[in-house]
């Protein structure tokens, strides 16, 4: 029997366990530049820069899977946060996990985040890999670089059918 992710809107308050929504509502800012701009500061810990770890800027252009997806599986970086923010005003999905095992239906969360709003997953934290609802999304990543191996992945069960559909 599947289970249907409920998906909820991405808000900083129900994404706290598993990192910082990347937002300018809300957010801590000032004037700047003999106030021709604003900044909204410090939006997310960023945290790569542990055993030797330098940030690395990178854009990443993702493709849409087809939707209703059946999730295959779940990644985390052990040793580094990893903050995505869209390039272009569109929607896009988000799932992470909670608990030592990413692939119970109970331990998943769904959010749909709006085309301003990015992610910082912290370190560690169980999530599926990149959602997007459009072809050709791009987004602006900071993780980790370096020679170590940031990257565990964990597939679900053949058992366990967990389905995305918006």
């Amino acid at each position: 029997m599947p289970t249907f992710l409920k998906i909820q809107p991405l808000t900083r308050a129900a994404f706290a366990p598993f990192g910082d929504v990347i937002e300018t509502p809300g957010a801590s800012h000032f004037a700047i530049n003999s106030g021709f701009a604003e900044r909204f500061h410090d939006l997310a810990c960023i945290d790569v820069t542990s055993a030797g770890g330098r940030p690395l800027v990178s854009i990443f252009r993702a493709q849409p899977r087809e939707l209703p997806l059946r999730l295959t599986l779940m990644e985390r970086h052990p040793l580094a946060s990893q903050a995505f923010f869209p390039l272009q005003d569109r929607d896009w999905m988000v799932v992470v996990a909670s608990g030592p095992d990413p692939c119970q239906p109970r331990a998943l969360q769904a959010f749909r985040a709006g085309g301003r709003q990015g992610v910082n997953y912290a370190r560690g934290t169980w999530h599926h890999p990149l959602i997007v609802l459009t072809p050709d999304h791009e987004f602006l990543v900071i993780d980790r670089g370096d020679e170590g191996a940031n990257l565990d992945e964990m597939p679900f069960p053949e058992s366990t059918e967990v389905i995305l559909e918006l």
